[in-house]
């Protein structure tokens, strides 16, 4: 893996573990399940783009 492959998965690490606190916070206080779902789709997006840098 070179340099710009290797920073690219770190900022990509770093977004996941944000969405996931994102969506753990939203899970539990379920004001809007619109953002529930969009975070969701952003998880699942995020780990997508990590699995094909790999």
């Amino acid at each position: 893996m070179d340099k710009k492959a290797k920073k690219k998965h770190d900022v990509l690490r770093q977004r996941l573990q944000k969405l996931q606190q994102q969506l753990s916070g939203a899970r539990k206080q379920m004001d809007d399940p619109d953002e529930v779902r969009r975070l969701e789709q952003a998880v699942a997006t995020t780990q997508m783009e990590l699995e094909r840098l790999k």
